[in-house]
This record gives structure tokens, sequence and C-alpha cells, in this order.
């Protein structure tokens, strides 16, 4: 476990774990800890779709945004024509109990591997919290698991030629988003019982970023840590000051940021594409004085990275899957793992998990030496990330979402 403590909503997920050991919440993007990694001791590693499918739903619209679990309740977001839609199923079951449209708003222009509904909701077992954009702006709102709204706010503006991901984090009473954009960009925290603004921080450069941030607390210092708009930055998440902030090292940011305890852990980007280890324990600006190592070899842009013990994993978007010390920075493998990489990496039962945009789970033994352990082959595209959840894998295809492990 991680040194640095956690949002008692994030271990919420463990608390609820089940007999059989599994975590049965996955309550926001990457998880009940923000960061890919699943305590799930009963999900299959291997598994074929032919013998181990639960059950297979098809979506009403298209979207990349991975499910959210709360118990039995599984909440998703899709597009549908002008519609911005959020679903709720019976985890059981893959039945939908009910879609209601969010948002009508014209489709913005995108990036042709982002879609009109890839920011992945939050909930805390009480609302759901989702996020697109109207327009011009924002767009983030709160919803009963009962489908009920219960509000809505568009706290600033946003403007990317590669459209829209802002998927929503909880502190405390907050709901905060990220608004890197081409142009006055920010950091916004919502109060979750109103939607009104709390605080919002300006960000230091004018420039698109897709970064959700995780929260960590460090020494006694409560953490909100992001890369984007050419800069990885610390935020205080109950006032949004920044803490401490590194230049650069390159302009556009996707994948999210990991921590293990001691250090923080970036893979981005583009232009130029960078990994970077950080001692996140500094003030001001820290950019000589807390990055720890840095490697230019095989980083990714889009999926975000994995921390598994003292290993640091990592695969390209072209589908080189590496393996870092994580102390030292020294890599000892890289693998070719397949094709095209866009999704989130999951680590589960001492391994690491990446899926393609092909539907291949990759799954390996982290180490000095490369070990496959798995190959599963979905059988359908998939840009969303995997989600872990009562002892089963959730994975959202073009098409469908699919339910793959033993019914409890």
């Amino acid at each position: 476990m991680q040194n640095g403590a956690i949002p008692v909503w994030l271990l919420l997920g463990s608390i609820l774990a089940g007999a059989a050991g599994a975590e049965t919440a996955w309550p926001g993007w990457r998880g009940p800890r923000g960061d890919g990694t699943s305590l799930d001791e009963a999900v299959p590693l291997k598994w074929d779709v032919a013998e181990d499918l639960a059950w297979k739903t098809r979506l009403p619209g298209s979207g990349h945004a991975t499910p959210v679990v709360w118990e039995d309740a599984v909440f998703l977001v899709a597009a549908r024509d002008e519609e911005r839609v959020l679903l709720r199923l019976d985890r059981r079951t893959g039945k939908i109990d009910w879609a209601e449209t969010v948002l009508e708003a014209p489709l913005e222009g995108k990036h042709r591997k982002n879609s009109f509904a890839s920011s992945t909701p939050a909930t805390d077992g009480e609302r759901v919290y989702v996020s697109f954009l109207d327009g011009e702006k924002m767009f983030v709102a709160a919803y009963g698991f009962d489908g009920g709204k219960l509000w809505e706010a568009r706290p600033g503006i946003f403007s990317s030629v590669h459209g829209y991901c802002s998927s929503p984090v909880l502190w405390k009473d907050k709901v905060i988003i990220n608004g890197d954009h081409d142009g006055e960009a920010y950091l916004v925290a919502l109060d979750k019982t109103t939607g009104k603004t709390v605080w919002k921080t300006a960000r230091p450069n004018r420039k698109r970023s897709y970064c959700t941030p995780i929260i960590r607390t460090i020494n006694g210092r409560n953490q909100l840590m992001l890369s984007g708009s050419i800069c990885v930055a610390s935020y205080d998440p109950d006032t949004g000051k920044q803490q401490w902030i590194i230049d650069g090292p390159t302009d556009q940011f996707v994948a999210s940021l990991v921590y293990d305890g001691e250090r923080l852990f970036m893979t981005c980007g583009f232009p130029e594409k960078h990994l970077m280890a950080i001692d996140p324990t500094g003030n001001g600006n820290v950019t000589e004085s807390h990055v720890l190592w840095r490697s230019l070899k095989d980083p990714a842009y889009v999926p975000s990275p994995v921390v598994a013990g003292p290993f640091f994993m990592v695969v390209s978007d072209s589908g080189k899957a590496s393996c870092w010390d994580a102390k030292r920075g020294r890599r000892h493998w890289v693998e070719k793992i397949g094709r095209e990489h866009s999704a989130s990496a999951v680590v589960v039962r001492g391994h690491a998990c990446f899926l393609s945009e092909r539907g291949v789970l990759t799954v390996i033994k982290p180490g000095k030496n490369y070990e496959e352990v798995a190959v599963n082959v979905l059988g359908e595209d998939t840009f969303a990330s995997p989600v872990i959840t009562h002892g089963q894998w959730l994975l959202r295809g073009s098409e469908h979402l699919f339910c793959i492990g033993a019914a409890e």
C-alpha cells in the first residue's frame, strides 16, 4: 500500500470487499484509488469470452468513458446523436435500468481517437457526477441513483480542437474538474450538493490537456496533482492554491499520474514524449531540484501507467510495454505486445494488464524479465479502460459492455 493517505471515499472499494476477496466499488476514473490498482483476488487473469462471459449488453450510443460501479449499480455515459446520456445498469444481469438524457448540444470537433462521451463519471454512493461539453462551456451535473437530476453547472469556457474529456474527481464535499484548454485554463471545485463554485484556480499556460488529477496526502499535506498546460503541478484540493510546479517537459498531456508512496510518475506527451519520476515534497518551482529521473525511451502519450511494487510499468501508444526500476529509472525490459493502445493499465493480483484498441488484454507478471501470463481476446475494439469489480471484468467495447468472470 502507499504511504500517502487517500481520501476516505476512495477506500470504500476496499472496505466493501466481500468474503471472496473481490472489491465491489469502482467509483471513478482508474478505480478506488484513482491509479488503476485493484485489490480484487477473485477476478480471472485468463479468460475466454465463449466460456467466461457473464453477460453482454448492447449500448444505446458510443463513447470511451469507463463504467463506474457502486455495489450492484453500474453507471455509464454515451453519446447518441446530439444527446449525451447517463445509463444505469444492473451489475448482476447487464439489464439497463434507466437512461437519462443529460444534455442536448451540437457535437464538438474532436480528435479521431476521442469520443463525444469520454469523461468517466464519479460516484460517492449517493450521487453520480458527469461532465460533457456544452458548446463552448464545460458542463457538469449530478444525478441521484434513481436517475433524477439534482443540479447542473457550467463553471467555465472550454475550447480544444481535440474535443473534450475531463473526468470529475471527488474530495470531501467537492467535485474537482480539470479545465486545461486552448484558452484561459483553470481547475475548478464545485460543491457536491449544489454545484456552486467553491474555488477556481488559473492554470499557467493556454494549452489543451486531458489529465485527470490524483489526490494524495504526503507528509501531512493534501495534494491534488496533475500534468498538463505545459507543466506538472500540485494544488491544495481544499483551496486550489498551487503548492509546487515543474515546467514542461512538453506541450500536451493525456495520461494520469501514479504515486508509489515516495515518487510521483508521469508519462507524456506531444510533441515530445517523456517518462519522469518526481519527488512531490517540494514548494514553489522545483524544476531543477525535484525531478528524480527521466527518460525518452518508449513513453506513452494516452495510456496511463501503473506502479506494481518496485516496478513502474507503461505501454506506449504503439504497443511497446516497458518495465522500469521505479527508484533508479533503469529499464529492465521492453516488449512489443500488440498494436495501438489507448486504454489505461490496471494492476490486479500482482499482475499488470494492458488493453489494446483491438480488444486484446495482455497480462504480465512484473519483474526483471518479461513474463507473459495471458493474452485474452474480447472480439471488439476497445478504447475505454478496464474495470474490475466483484471478481469480474467490465470491458466497454465499441458497441457493447461486457462482463467477464464467474457470477456470484
